[in-house]
């Protein structure tokens, strides 16, 4: 039998023999099964000690990354902002924000990122942007009905004195999705206040983003992100119509209608603004790619996922499904087949910037609300945090053995729990406000990296972090984790290096014989992939053991929350 963690040399400089860093003429379906590390940059490092993460830190740790054994780094919002929404109220589109360096420091973490053989992915933010923005400024001063208006999603209000707003459209944070101005206006924001609306029905907005799309290109990007992919079309016909009181998130409002038919989701006119988009990325050899944040049923998802669009989307449905056998296995399957209709390849997520990190969420009991759990301060339940973390690397050597992209969140390499017990006082994401105090928001997912057990910031910078790490991040350090054998980080690596040896074609097989809490299929025929989900021991099929979610140590059978990778 394999060893479970398999033993490193202590160097940890990357072996670039199995990486080609030449991007400009190779594989374009590279994406097609990479696995992409998405960096919030402002708590990933912090190169010059005021205590926000910045370009300077990340590209001083990307040889972690290559380390680690991924194929690209995901980059969010590090535009210019006042940091309303954690950077996605973007007040300019194409340059960096000042806090986070230049955008001579994004070209150095380009160069050095494809020197290391990743390639390079930005979010771009096409839905809204910052009320800072030089033109909502100017739509501001400008009268109703001019063109800086048409820009955005002015309208007169309701009532006799145009006191109430135009319609019952609720923001996502909470409260009404309409602002009133100064002069009686209203305006559209369907997220925080400082996030106006675009107008995606007015040629110069469309005209902007296509420069945007190629001046990053242009700086060797090699694929978008793109935030609220199915917000951008919008429908402004008059009189404006109410959505009958409905909240703003795609899952309450979108049933209620047609599909394609909803006011401000998913609407069938978005499609053809991809399009447009796919030609420009086409452009480029090898063709950028994209993905779509695009919180929509499945079967709409896959459209944008198709060759003449953004070509993927993400898999929301997997991350949101619950630690059950059944559940998953129909996800799994229903991805795959979405995908594969697309001419897509699937996608699989548990973390990222705006949800409760596996390691604590997957132990939440059924039925449990994350956002109540968090206003708990994560006291109602008390999570075992040895359980925790066995679920969590059980469900990331299954995502990882599903065919199609892994897209891993900073920090999950090193077993991070959601900090839940952030202080009211310590907060900095809009919804806690917007809620009225009813929702946490997104902080505890945020919280800077820790890369050394000592320090004031542990490694993350010089001084302390925007927001307060706890003292348990010192046993989760990356220099803690490294060399350490069982450590969650070491499970990463092994299990990054073995795919890519392992990867071939992107079918799964499902094993026809097995117990109902057990999730296990076939990849190509070659190797294969158990996960017990239940509450009781199974006996561990037949096979070499490649690798193990936690030691197996020589037992027979297979422990509840352990996930196997086997040879024939």
């Amino acid at each position: 039998m394999a060893d479970d963690f398999p033993d490193h040399a202590p160097d940890r400089s990357p072996d670039l023999s199995s990486r080609n860093p030449d991007l400009s003429s190779k594989n374009p379906d590279w994406w097609r099964q990479s696995v992409v590390y998405q960096v919030y940059p402002r708590s990933f490092a912090d190169a010059d000690g005021d205590g926000l993460g910045d370009l300077r830190g990340v590209t001083e740790r990307l040889n972690h990354l290559a380390t680690l054994g991924v194929d690209a780094v995901w980059l969010s919002p590090f535009y210019p902002s006042e940091l309303a929404d954690g950077g996605y109220d973007v007040a300019d589109h194409r340059d960096v924000d000042p806090r986070l360096g230049t955008l001579d420091d994004f070209d150095a973490l380009t160069a050095e990122a494809h020197r290391l053989g990743l390639k390079v992915v930005v979010d771009i933010v096409p839905n809204h942007t910052s009320h800072l923005h030089p033109w909502f400024q100017e739509a501001l001063r400008a009268a109703p009905g001019s063109a800086a208006r048409d820009r955005y999603v002015f309208r007169p209000g309701r009532g006799v004195h145009g006191e109430l707003p135009p319609t019952d459209w609720q923001s996502v944070f909470g409260g009404s999705a309409w602002r009133r101005t100064a002069d009686g206006a209203w305006y559209l924001h369907l997220f925080a206040p400082e996030q106006p609306d675009l107008n995606w029905g007015n040629e110069e907005v469309r005209a902007d983003f296509r420069t945007t799309l190629r001046f990053w290109s242009d700086r060797g990007v090699d694929g978008f992100r793109v935030d609220v992919a199915h917000g951008l079309a919008k429908d402004l016909t008059e009189p404006l119509r109410d959505i009958g009181g409905v909240g703003a998130t795609g899952e309450e409002s979108l049933p209620r209608v047609a599909p394609g038919s909803h006011p401000y989701w998913d609407r069938d006119e978005v499609h053809e603004i991809y399009r447009d988009w796919r030609t420009i990325l086409d452009a480029y050899c090898p063709p950028r790619t994209a993905v779509a944040e695009a919180w929509v049923p499945d079967l709409r998802r896959a459209r944008y996922a198709r060759p003449d669009e953004l070509g993927q989307a993400f898999n929301f449905e997997y991350l949101q499904a619950s630690w059950d056998a059944a559940a998953l296995r129909e996800v799994i399957t229903g991805s795959l087949a979405t995908a594969r209709a697309a001419g897509a390849s699937a996608t699989w997520v548990l973390s990222n910037h705006d949800v409760v990190r596996h390691a604590s969420r997957l132990m939440l009991p059924a039925g449990t609300d994350p956002g109540s759990w968090l206003l708990s301060d994560g006291r109602v339940p008390a999570l075992d945090t040895d359980a925790a973390s066995r679920r969590a690397r059980a469900a990331t050597l299954l995502m990882l053995a599903l065919p199609g992209s892994a897209y891993l969140y900073q920090g999950e390499e090193l077993g991070l729990p959601e900090v839940a017990d952030l202080p009211a006082e310590a907060l900095k994401d809009p919804v806690w406000e917007q809620s009225g105090h009813t929702s946490k928001g997104r902080d505890g997912c945020r919280v800077p990296l820790p890369w050394t057990p000592a320090g004031p910031s542990y490694g993350f910078g010089p001084g302390p972090a925007w927001l307060p790490q706890p003292p348990s991040f010192a046993a989760y350090a990356v220099e803690a984790q490294t060399g350490t054998q069982g450590s969650t980080l070491e499970l990463y690596r092994s299990a990054l290096r073995l795919r890519r040896k392992l990867l071939e074609g992107e079918t799964l097989t499902w094993t026809a014989d097995h117990p109902a809490d057990v999730l296990d299929f076939s990849r190509s025929g070659a190797w294969r992939c158990v996960t017990n989900l239940g509450t009781v021991p199974v006996p561990l099929p037949a096979g070499e053991v490649l690798l193990a979610s936690v030691p197996l140590g020589g037992s027979a059978l297979l422990l509840p929350d352990t996930t196997v990778w086997l040879a024939p």
